[in-house]
């Protein structure tokens, strides 16, 4: 019962949360307008935005199967590709649950280990990461005015930030955290299901450390590069899809990317309802009219979040198809 509870929670809040933010955003719009500018849709450049972000889920597949391999790990291209169709499908249900779905597909189909998997999705994550803050830094030096401006809208401002890195409060909690992490270690340690815990992590931590042998590493950063490149075109190219935005140009752009980018680390279904205040507030700063970025809002993420369903379901559908059965036996670790 008790699991059915926490399964529910995990569904239903995101979903919530999501909705909550969505409804505290466009509660004084007139939604009524929204139809008038679909009609008036160019969807010219909103096919082309689509076709970058098809490709950037498949180059993120052609680049985890690479960090599989120097593991003795070896999947076929296309489930790799077809478990990212699915993982960013999976994350609309539950938030993160992509992340294990993908390495689930493989072992399935190509009897790649679990936990070897898992270890390069964390990987992953922390390039993807260090790609964001690279985004997030790059933007505000070109930007400072624009986010300055943001953050005195939303009742927020540097120098409260800055107080709060300055605070002994945070370095007395970090270092709590700390403590408090290693003696979780060493009563772990006592546990009879240690070694296999142990076992299970070493597997992790040898994904993690797949990058070091990385047979093609230019490969490697082009993919990355490539990926986030497609990140943003997939987004940047739905301004020329409407009159009041096809003027604003690539750093309102690369600014809205990047406020986008961090909205999403909210766990709600796609980034919905934090992805469109961040948007609209931006997008306002440039001299749209707040109506106007909230239908820009609608339906750029309406549209995309229709796109990453569709994969997901071709994903689900092609498997079969592409492999003549799943693998027997599939390793866990």
């Amino acid at each position: 019962m008790k699991k059915i509870l926490n399964t529910c929670l995990k569904i239903v809040l995101p979903f919530v949360l999501g909705g909550a933010i969505m409804y505290r955003t466009y509660r004084d719009f007139d939604l009524s307008q929204v139809g008038n500018v679909w009609h008036q849709l160019d969807w010219f450049w909103m096919s082309v935005s689509l076709v970058f972000g098809v490709l950037s889920h498949a180059l993120r597949g052609w680049r985890w199967r690479q960090t599989l391999e120097p593991m003795g790990e070896h999947a076929k291209r296309s489930n790799c590709v077809n478990a990212i169709f699915i993982s960013y499908a999976s994350n609309m249900i539950i938030p993160r649950l992509g992340e294990v779905s993908r390495c689930g597909v493989l072992a399935k189909y190509d009897g790649v280990s679990f936990s070897k998997a898992l270890g390069t999705v964390v990987t992953e994550r922390l390039i993807d990461s260090l790609c964001v803050l690279l985004f997030i830094g790059g933007t505000l030096l070109l930007n400072i005015h624009i986010f300055d401006a943001f953050f005195a809208k939303t009742g927020t401002n540097f120098h409260s930030v800055s107080d709060w890195f300055a605070s002994p409060i945070l370095y007395i909690v970090s270092a709590s955290g700390i403590a408090f992490f290693v003696l979780l270690y060493f009563l772990v340690r006592k546990l009879a299901f240690f070694s296999r815990i142990k076992g299970l992590m070493l597997n992790v931590w040898e994904g993690i450390l797949s990058l070091r042998k990385v047979k093609n590493l230019p490969l490697f950063i082009f993919y990355t590069i490539a990926i986030w490149a497609c990140y943003f075109l997939h987004f940047y190219l739905t301004f020329y899809c409407f009159d009041f935005s096809a003027r604003l140009g690539w750093v309102a752009g690369l600014v809205m990317f990047v406020a986008g980018s961090i909205a999403v680390l909210v766990p709600t279904p796609n980034g919905a309802g934090p992805w469109h205040f961040a948007i609209i507030s931006m997008m306002s700063l440039y001299g749209v009219s707040w109506e106007d970025a909230g239908i820009f809002a609608l339906i750029v993420h309406g549209i995309q979040t229709l796109l990453i369903i569709l994969l997901g379901i071709y994903g689900l559908a092609a498997l079969p198809f592409t492999n003549k059965r799943p693998i027997s036996g599939s390793r866990g670790v």
